[in-house]
């Protein structure tokens, strides 16, 4: 199975001067956690803001992410793979990054996709998919525990 037969094709996206409120009601419109940023120029793929973003990057910071723009919280570089790859091999991105969704880009790094772990929970086998959360869900280098 390849990525481009999983992937959501039609995707929201906005441009990194993209004011924060817009884009996270975007999110919710969407119904979704993440936007992917696209230079308008190019219209390359160059990052993506996530819910986490605005939450950990901006609120969590104590700025006020009212008037803020997409680019001072969005996660670069990004991580993408081709239309063409495996499942497999998207799922072993995914888990390398540590991210919940991958951005899909054509040859010229246009987007074109983004499979997320919702896409993967439909298509894949549940030890592939049990396999992606717990890998994906690892807590990073500067994780502190809760007490």
């Amino acid at each position: 199975m390849q990525v481009r037969d999983i992937m959501t094709q039609q995707v929201t996206s906005c441009a990194p001067d993209a004011d924060l409120r817009e884009v996270a009601a975007t999110m919710v419109k969407c119904d979704c956690g993440a936007i992917p940023v696209v230079d308008p120029q190019t219209r390359k793929a160059i990052g993506v803001v996530t819910d986490r973003d605005i939450v950990c990057r901006a609120v969590a910071e104590g700025q006020n992410p009212i008037g803020m723009k997409a680019d001072k919280v969005m996660t670069m570089p990004i991580t993408t793979v081709g239309p063409d790859a495996s499942l497999e091999d998207c799922l072993a991105e995914m888990e390398r990054a540590q991210v919940r969704r991958m951005l899909v880009v054509d040859e010229q790094g246009l987007l074109c996709g983004v499979v997320a772990q919702a896409d993967i929970a439909r298509t894949a086998s549940e030890h592939e998919t049990a396999e992606l959360v717990k890998d994906v869900s690892k807590p990073s280098e500067h994780a502190s525990k809760v007490q």
